[in-house]
């Protein structure tokens, strides 16, 4: 009777820690933009991009880190969970706060804000291998100019 209870709080165990596992955010880790599987509307396209996801007691927190077509670098930040509400972000011009929310384990969407206003929309996915994450996005920059893009990385 003992050995089938110790095996039962065993395997209770094993359940608890593998749950908790998978409720890790598929995203996290570091991921280099794939520019030839990408598209850009309107062009140009980066130079190269790493988006790197990391988990913190306050939430996942983002760090994109750019360089433009032209040469100059940029890094765009935040710390969000994804429960639908606003969390601010820093280094953009186009926005200055997000909220995102989770539809399934692989999947969430985002809505980016200036100043209270959605200026933008995205849907960002990890492929079932956890190999390539996309982000696709379409809204309004701070110029005022429409955008259309499908941002395809490569988990590094």
């Amino acid at each position: 009777m003992r050995t089938t209870v110790r095996i039962l709080i065993a395997g209770a165990m094993f359940a608890l820690a593998t749950g908790a596992a998978l409720g890790a955010d598929a995203a996290v880790g570091t991921w280099k933009l794939n520019i030839g599987k990408s598209t850009f509307s309107p062009d140009p396209a980066p130079a190269s991009q790493l988006r790197i996801y990391a988990e913190s007691a306050q939430g996942l927190v983002l760090t994109i880190k750019t360089v433009t077509a032209d040469g100059k670098q940029t890094t765009v930040s935040s710390t969000f969970r994804d429960d639908g509400k606003s969390y601010p972000i820093s280094g953009s011009p186009d926005f200055d706060s997000i909220a995102v929310t989770r539809v399934d384990p692989l999947t969430t969407h985002s809505t980016q804000m200036k100043a209270g206003s959605t200026v933008s929309t995205g849907v960002r996915s990890v492929s079932k291998d956890g190999k390539t994450l996309t982000f696709s996005s379409k809204g309004t920059n701070a110029a005022g100019v429409k955008f259309d893009y499908t941002w395809v990385y490569d988990r590094q």
